[in-house]
Order: C-alpha cells, then sequence, then structure tokens
C-alpha cells in the first residue's frame, strides 16, 4: 500500500481508483465485480473479508448479461450476507449496448455517472464496450483517458472487468491482459483472478 492511500474498499481498491479485474474466462471476474457492486452499496465486507469505509450507491453495466441475469446474481450475492436487495442503492445500465469509443455513449456515460453520482463504477466486460484494436496503443489510450476523465470529474472509482490473453502468464498477469501494455500502466488497482483446480 502506498503511503496516504485511501480506500474504497480496504486494501483491495482504491478509493476513486480506476483500475482492472482480470483474469482468465471462467475465474469469477464478474462475480468479483458484482460482490464489490453489492458491498459498496451495503457497506458489508468484500468477500466477507475487506471493509467498506464509505459506502454509497454502485453503477454497473455488463454487456454479456441480460437485466434479469443480472439481477439474479445481485440477488445471490445480497441473500448470502441477509441483505435485501431491493434496499440497495444499486443501479443498473440497461442500454442494449455501451461503446467507449463513442463520442455519443461517451456523454450518455457521463450524463448518468453525473445523475445517479455512484462511487463505484463496474463495466463488464471490456471487450464488449468498445471496437477499438486493443493492441493499438493509441486507439487504446483514447479510451482509457475518457474513463480516467470520468474518474476524476465525478470522483468516482471505475472498475472495468477485463479478460487476460490465452497464453497469458500467471507470474505477469498485468501483462497477461488483452490489448496494449497501456492497461498496466494505467490502473491505481488491479485484481487479477484464477482458477485453482477449479475452484
Amino acid at each position: 500500500a502506498q503511503v496516504g492511500r485511501r480506500w474504497l474498499i480496504e486494501e483491495l481498491w482504491a478509493e476513486q481508483g480506476v483500475g482492472i479485474v482480470g483474469g482468465a474466462p471462467k475465474c469469477y471476474k464478474s462475480w468479483m465485480g458484482l460482490d464489490m457492486v453489492v458491498s459498496v452499496a451495503s457497506g458489508t465486507p468484500c468477500l466477507g473479508r475487506y471493509e467498506v469505509s464509505t459506502p454509497g450507491t454502485a453503477l454497473c453495466f455488463l454487456a454479456e448479461d441480460d437485466a434479469a441475469t443480472v439481477k439474479s446474481r445481485l440477488h445471490s450475492i445480497a441473500t448470502s450476507r441477509a441483505l435485501d436487495l431491493a434496499l440497495l442503492p444499486i443501479e443498473v445500465i440497461t442500454a442494449p449496448s455501451l461503446r467507449l469509443d463513442s463520442p455519443r455513449d461517451q456523454q450518455l456515460l457521463d450524463q448518468t455517472v453525473r445523475e445517479v453520482a455512484p462511487r463505484l463504477l463496474l463495466l463488464d466486460p471490456f471487450l464488449r464496450i468498445h471496437r477499438i484494436d486493443e493492441n493499438a496503443a493509441g486507439q487504446l489510450s483514447g479510451v482509457l483517458a475518457y474513463l480516467r476523465q470520468l474518474q476524476r470529474q465525478h470522483h468516482v472509482a471505475v472498475v472495468v472487468v477485463h479478460h487476460a490473453r490465452k497464453n497469458g502468464s500467471v507470474a505477469a498477469s498485468g501483462q497477461a491482459l488483452r490489448g496494449s501494455g497501456d492497461f498496466h500502466a494505467w490502473v491505481d488497482s488491479a485484481l487479477y483472478l484464477r482458477s485453482v483446480r477449479d475452484g
């Protein structure tokens, strides 16, 4: 931890930090993101361990799941903590698509974040919310700069779920992310997940 670091989720995610929840397919990245959403909205510990110092509204967009699936997953996490999902300040973006490389969609997301004023914004997965070449640093840097601007302007933590390359090394998790190495330099916080013996 850095000296003077302030945490949204203690020792897990920086307050108003941007970053990645990354890993190979099927290692529960989306569930991790939603656990963070419920934790911030309820003030309960993330993963039952990491405290949330200042709870507040959470906003999420899951591009690969319909609203019913997202609600079902959030409900299961809330129920496991004896929480009533209906009482939690969680907002779900239900638009059919979101493109972070589109000026129009950037403007709409900016407006939504301004209106909702979340402490946490979850975007899942990065692969489905743009049409850029992830390996082209110039194209990727524009999208990452937009997310950094969103974070600074609205004082929100931004969590982006992102896949690792299929041949990515566990030892160099940040460098194993799909696309340009710009991701590794961009993050304030990063969580890299992997399955161990199907667990």
